[in-house]
């Protein structure tokens, strides 16, 4: 969401008496050691694992193997990428062929790295309950970040030094590591375009930007390398800082998503291989795969749940952040044509059959229905009509800093049968994860809402019981309190629906 600086003009006011000061972590003394390392789904038995290293490496590698002490296989690439302003180069390596829903562990080829381990992704139709997280608009914590606006008190609480797992979200799915097998990020990791709220950073924007974004993906990594992290675009992610119109005076390589893209693109996946035995599904399904665009719109299937990431940001008609935008972010487009997102959104909803996935799920950072006054008019002009036409049965936001839940509504109006098999798509927003900008005021909301909450960060949980029952819970990060919870019940009877 955006920052309270709104103006460059604000900069010199503050800037007097203050030195620079980017926090940089710590360069290790072997420049192999993984850091920020971080998962995917790939593909189906496959997993892509990520992470950063301060010098380039020839070949990427990982040594993998179901027994920890025994990693006797072995994946190799030649991806290790970085950009200008970066420090770090980003790798990437993809395993495949794995077992489902089996612990595997693996070791980052380096002299200085350890053996974590993860889950292998279930196979598209394993009618196993399993449970995500939606985690969105997360910033880093600690010197450069981290506050809840309504009670500047708090960042006394807040630690100046590792663990990172102090961040009270962060903290939370750390606790919580075995009660939920993934997590969907779309959109606002690591705030560092707000490096211009602290002070000591007002001389040192080009650094204190890269300094920002290593901090927060060390601070993720204990989490996003050992769950698949499943990530999308989001307004933060655009530029070296969120004042209009300004891309211009950035560093070179910290403009147009390119930390994103770079760090994320190699490992999100496109699209699933359809399993239906229907042709037009395989055929749509492969069309999709053509016009997919990882990191930005790609989809992935997991038991029976199918996920679609929207890119809300760019590449679509009077998208916010995309040349001529709203935001004035001059971000993209990344598409080939001026629809391809959509008819990406289209070809791969048109794809999904019931019987194997009854759940289809999208996840995007702006909203259309939320608190406040801040819905994104051309995001639902482009998306909803799409969405309820192919019979998504619930869509996670963020943008919004706060927690929210609204019943099935279309066209701004609500579905009648509620939560009892509506047609309408089931709504929330996950945007209180925890920021430098603080929570968003809850006190204004629509006649669709069921559930708001401001007072302390928060996230969601998500799990699909059943082919017909999927329940959503709001948890407060700093307790573990459920805040609300709710059932949606979808028949599912169509194998391929069309509204």
């Amino acid at each position: 969401m955006k920052s309270s600086v709104r103006s460059l003009g604000w900069v010199p006011v503050m800037a007097a008496g203050v030195m620079a000061g980017a926090s940089y972590p710590a360069i290790p003394a072997d420049l192999t050691t993984p850091v920020q390392q971080r998962i995917a789904i790939y593909g189906p038995n496959s997993i892509s694992i990520g992470w950063n290293t301060y010098q380039k490496l020839d070949r990427p590698c990982v040594e993998y193997g179901t027994l920890e002490d025994q990693l006797t296989s072995s994946s190799c690439s030649t991806s290790s990428t970085t950009y200008p302003s970066s420090r770090t180069y980003a790798n990437a390596v993809i395993l495949t062929d794995l077992t489902p829903g089996t612990t595997y562990y693996y070791k980052i080829t380096s002299t200085n790295s350890t053996v974590d381990h993860f889950l292998s992704p279930r196979p598209a139709g394993d009618t196993g309950a399993f449970s995500f997280n939606a985690v969105i608009d997360l910033g880093v914590y600690g010197a450069d970040g981290y506050t809840i606006k309504q009670d500047n008190a708090k960042r006394d609480t807040i630690p100046q030094i590792e663990p990172s797992l102090n961040h009270t979200t962060i903290g939370r799915l750390a606790t919580t590591i075995d009660d939920y097998e993934l997590v969907v990020h779309p959109g606002d990791l690591g705030y560092a375009d707000d490096w211009l709220l602290k002070p000591k950073n007002l001389f040192d924007g080009r650094d204190a930007y890269a300094a920002i974004t290593e901090q927060f993906f060390a601070q993720l990594a204990p989490i996003s390398g050992r769950k698949p992290y499943m990530v999308g675009a989001g307004n933060h992610e655009a530029s070296c800082q969120e004042v209009p119109l300004t891309s211009g005076l950035c560093a070179a390589g910290q403009t147009n998503f390119t930390d994103f893209a770079n760090r994320f693109a190699e490992l999100m996946p496109t699209t699933f291989e359809s399993r239906s035995d229907e042709d037009a599904a395989r055929v749509a399904a492969n069309n999709a795969r053509k016009l997919a665009k990882p990191p930005f719109w790609y989809s992935f299937e997991y038991g029976m749940m199918h996920f679609v990431m929207l890119d809300t940001e760019t590449d679509f008609p009077k998208a916010p952040d995309q040349p001529g935008g709203s935001a004035g972010l001059n971000g993209g487009p990344f598409g080939s044509s001026p629809m391809q997102q959509l008819d990406f959104l289209v070809a791969d909803l048109a794809s999904v059959d019931r019987a194997v996935t009854p759940w289809v799920i999208v996840g995007g950072h702006r909203p259309w229905y939320t608190t406040g006054t801040g819905g994104c008019g051309s995001c639902q002009d482009a998306f909803e009509p799409i969405l309820y036409k192919y019979g998504v049965d619930l869509a996670i936001f963020g943008h919004v800093h706060n927690s929210q839940r609204l019943a099935p509504v279309y066209d701004d109006a609500a579905d009648p049968n509620g939560l009892q098999d509506p047609k309408a798509p089931m709504y929330i927003v996950a945007g209180g994860a925890g920021n430098i900008e603080g929570l968003s005021s809850a006190k204004i909301k629509t006649k669709f809402h069921q559930f708001a909450y401001d007072d302390d960060f928060s996230y969601a949980r998500v799990s699909l019981l059943d082919a017909n029952q999927l329940n959503v819970e709001f948890i407060r990060s700093t307790t573990g309190e459920i805040l609300d919870t709710a059932t949606l019940y979808k028949s599912h009877t169509e194998r391929f629906v069309v509204q």
